[in-house]
């Protein structure tokens, strides 16, 4: 098989010839100690022989733009505003004021500290200088030649509208999770027409895609998962969300995309029935720390949903016997189908080279894929 007829048969709980097996790589503080500790540098499937979703949905960095493919365009010009030793207050490519602690860049939560709407007005006018199609402006030059080699077939397409694409993550993007929480409550309508946008202009941004590549499969962003439940109460969000998932849904049904997909950190157990009921069959990344257990969510939703990730990173960075238990936990989600296994978040830098290294030869070798 093709990577993409080994991807479609085991999202469609088929019999692929090899499960579809990827590898997620590690934060940069986690890819400096990998470099320190052995890794040549190679890219991580390239050493392990593991499989490619191509991304359709990207996120942009180039000498002159940084933004989402889905997101603000112009994007906002990164401004330094003041600095001392270990932090940075900046404003983003998304328009949001915050605090970056430059030891830890990408190992910690910077802090929020404003964002660019607080009321109805200041969405409209965001909305209109930055919301706007302008396809044009959203895409690298190369991008278009780039999609219409990926439509040749042999590896699986997925667009993922990454941090921008949802009716809960982007508009906490906006107003931020205090002040959008208590929107909710206060002007559920305002809430309501920030989502329509989203809904348009994810309809509208992934109908330009479609003109250059087909697609195998949409995602979407939410982050919308805390430590124990939903940040925000599932009722009241049923209530306002569903509809414009359902309608992003049908779109993407009626274009042949099949597998519709969410990512969210967190624990989203009280979620999972709504995004079901819209359309979405897809899960990821199923945080173990946040009691996402993919083997209680296949109990408890069978082959009605795909799930993407779970094998505890905490257990990989512990290596050995309880890395090969964790591992060996998943192996009969792999067998029935509709799973593919890879680590529950991106590697932190408590996971070593070594131990990297051990947990991705023991999980090919459990597959059949030496």
């Amino acid at each position: 098989m093709t990577p993409r007829e080994r991807f479609l048969a085991t999202v469609g709980f088929k019999k692929p010839d090899f499960p579809f097996i990827r590898v997620i790589g590690g934060w940069s503080e986690t890819m400096e100690r990998w470099k320190k500790e052995g890794w040549d540098g190679r890219p991580l499937g390239e050493i392990f022989g593991t499989e490619t979703i191509l991304n359709a949905g990207v996120y942009i960095k180039d000498k002159t733009s940084s933004h989402y493919i889905y997101g603000p365009v112009p994007p906002f010009s990164r401004k330094v505003i003041k600095q001392d030793e270990h932090t940075r207050l900046v404003i983003n490519e998304e328009g949001i004021l915050m605090k970056e602690f430059k030891d830890y860049m990408n190992s910690s939560m910077p802090q929020f500290l404003r964002f660019p709407v607080k009321r109805r007005e200041d969405f409209q006018k965001f909305r209109k200088e930055r919301l706007q199609l302008s396809f044009s402006q959203r895409i690298p030059s190369d991008w278009r030649q780039r999609l219409s080699l990926w439509s040749k077939g042999k590896y699986p397409v997925m667009c993922f509208a990454d941090r921008w694409g949802g009716f809960f993550g982007p508009l906490r993007n906006l107003m931020g999770l205090m002040n959008l929480c208590m929107t909710f409550h206060d002007d559920p309508v305002f809430v309501e027409e920030m989502m329509a946008e989203r809904a348009e202009s994810i309809i509208s941004i992934t109908d330009e895609i479609l003109k250059y590549t087909s697609l195998d499969a949409f995602m979407f962003w939410e982050d919308m998962g805390f430590n124990k439940g939903s940040l925000i109460k599932p009722s009241m969000y049923r209530k306002m969300a569903l509809k414009y998932y359902r309608r992003v849904c049908d779109w993407l049904h009626n274009k042949g995309i099949n597998y519709i997909f969410l990512d969210s950190d967190g624990n989203t157990w009280e979620l999972i029935p709504i995004w079901l009921e819209a359309g979405i069959n897809g899960v990821f990344p199923c945080e173990a720390k946040a009691g996402m257990d993919v083997v209680k969510i296949r109990k408890e939703y069978g082959k009605d949903l795909i799930i993407m990730g779970g094998i505890d990173k905490r257990a990989v960075a512990e290596g050995s016997k309880i890395m090969r238990e964790e591992v060996d936990r998943v192996i009969p989600l792999v067998e029935e189908g509709g799973y593919i296994p890879e680590l529950d978040h991106g590697a932190p830098p408590d996971i070593s080279w070594q131990n990297m290294y051990e947990y991705m030869n023991y999980l090919m070798r459990c597959l059949g894929r030496e």
